[in-house]
């Protein structure tokens, strides 16, 4: 076939894609081709425009580095990445909500329970406690338990490691037998993803802010259960309707609740401001065990 046209050319596409001997990669490429051919009609792109939508493709990739991924921001903002995940963990019952994964995930270090994640970042102490249940009502006994957060001014470590020194603010806990855990941090803040790339230009362009409401990332993985991942927002954040990544749900939202002096659910004795976090997780069940690994 040639001589093709605005009204050829899809169903030509489709026909050479349709030879792929993967089923999955067979429907996927048709799927692909006939909406981006339908919004490509029904935008009606001048040539300067295309050629700047490839532009900002390129500066796209461009801006992902090992600290960095503009991707995944692009997927959060326009919220594929939530429909992907609410797609793959559909709610039922008691089982604790996910939400998007993030950029700033890297492997934490290994601290014991009640340790000290937030050395390294500033905010006021925060003292987070809670219980890991499996589905059926059973403690998640030594379930892996991955946190990661902002610091008081909205920046995770590996976006300052020259103040940081190294990884903070991020930990791995191991829960005990009654699937319990506690450890201490500091308080993160609300913060606006990075806009010095082709995502803030966007946003810019769409006239919408870059803030995300203040939370804690959790990532929980035990055997015989489905590895969750969420966050915990505060309670009462001014952005948690307007989240730019379109992240937030009502039952991951708890009170960061505000304590002066006194003493810590661990004992420590506390003088100045200080805060705390309680919040128990439900894991849904899981046809394959999970390892430790399974997190990396």
């Amino acid at each position: 076939m040639r001589d093709f046209d605005e009204h050829s050319i899809t169903d030509a596409v489709v026909k050479r894609v349709r030879r792929a001997s993967d089923p999955r990669a067979r429907e996927i490429s048709e799927a692909l081709v006939r909406h981006l051919h339908a919004f490509v009609r029904e935008v009606r792109p001048t040539q300067a425009e295309w050629e700047a939508g490839i532009g900002f493709l390129t500066s796209t990739g461009q801006k992902c580095d090992e600290k960095r991924q503009e991707f995944i921001l692009l997927s959060d903002t326009l919220g594929v990445s939530t429909l992907v995940d609410s797609i793959n963990n559909p709610v039922a019952g008691d089982i604790t909500e996910t939400t998007v994964f993030g950029p700033f995930y890297v492997p934490p270090p290994e601290f014991p329970l009640g340790g000290n994640l937030g050395a390294g970042i500033d905010g006021p102490p925060m003292h987070v406690s809670g219980t890991v249940w499996r589905h059926e009502g059973t403690p998640a006994a030594g379930a892996i338990i991955d946190i990661w957060h902002s610091d008081v001014s909205g920046f995770y470590d590996v976006q300052q490691l020259e103040k940081t020194g190294g990884l903070a603010g991020r930990g791995r806990i191991i829960a005990d037998a009654e699937g319990r855990f506690h450890f201490w941090t500091r308080r993160p803040a609300p913060y606006p993803i990075p806009t010095d790339g082709p995502v803030g230009a966007m946003l810019a362009a769409q006239d919408r802010h870059p803030w995300r409401p203040e939370h804690v990332h959790f990532m929980i993985a035990a055997p015989g259960c489905r590895k969750l991942v969420t966050h915990v927002f505060a309670q009462g954040d001014s952005y948690l309707d307007s989240d730019v990544v379109f992240g937030v749900k009502e039952s991951l939202i708890e009170p960061y609740v505000a304590h002066e002096g006194g003493r810590a659910p661990d004992g420590t004795s506390m003088e100045g401001d200080w805060y705390s976090l309680v919040r128990d997780f439900v894991l849904a069940p899981s046809a394959m065990a999970q390892s430790p690994e399974s997190l990396e």
